[in-house]
C-alpha cells in the first residue's frame, strides 16, 4: 500500500469510529418503562361489542382487562348523570363472581372511547396513573364535568 494511502487510513479510522459511536446514540429510543397492556378476550364480549369499530372493540377489552387504572379516570361525556362514577363504568356495569355485566353507553360515546384511547397510548408509553389522569383532565375537561368523586 503507498505511504499516503496507509496515512490516510490512519487518520480515517479513528474518525469513522467516533461517527459510528455517536450515530448509534441518535436513533429513536423506546422508553424504558414502555409496555403493552392486558387486553380482555373477544370472545367474552357481547355481540354488540363485536360487531362495533375496531377502536371501540379495543377500549372494551381494555377497559375489562384494567379496571385499576380505568377506575382512576374520569368520563367527561356528562355519564355521571347516569351513575357512572369513572371510565371504568362507561364500559362495565358489574364484575359478580368473574362473570362481567358489559355497559353499552360507550359503544356510541366517542369522549369515553378517546378517553380510553389515550390511556392505553399512553400506558404503553410508559405513563403511570397519574400522570394519564392528569392528560385526561386537561384534554378532556373542556366537554363537561368530571364524573370521577376523588
Amino acid at each position: 500500500m503507498p505511504r499516503c494511502n496507509r496515512r490516510f487510513m490512519a487518520l480515517l479510522a479513528p474518525l469513522l469510529i467516533l461517527f459510528s459511536v455517536t450515530a448509534t446514540g441518535c436513533g429513536a429510543a423506546t422508553p424504558a418503562a414502555a409496555h403493552e397492556p392486558a387486553m380482555a378476550s373477544m370472545a367474552d364480549m357481547p355481540a354488540e361489542v363485536k360487531a362495533a369499530p375496531v377502536v371501540v372493540q379495543q377500549a372494551y377489552q381494555f377497559a375489562s382487562a384494567n379496571p385499576e387504572m380505568l377506575k382512576k379516570l374520569p368520563c367527561y361525556c356528562g355519564c355521571g348523570k347516569m351513575g357512572h362514577t369513572s371510565n371504568y363504568m362507561c364500559y362495565v356495569k358489574s364484575v359478580d363472581a368473574g362473570k362481567v355485566s358489559y355497559d353499552d353507553h360507550a359503544l356510541g360515546c366517542s369522549i369515553c372511547v378517546d378517553i380510553t384511547q389515550d390511556a392505553m397510548r399512553l400506558y404503553k408509553d410508559g405513563k403511570s396513573v397519574n400522570e394519564i389522569r392528569a392528560y385526561v383532565d386537561a384534554a378532556y375537561s373542556r366537554y363537561g364535568p368530571s364524573n370521577l368523586s376523588d
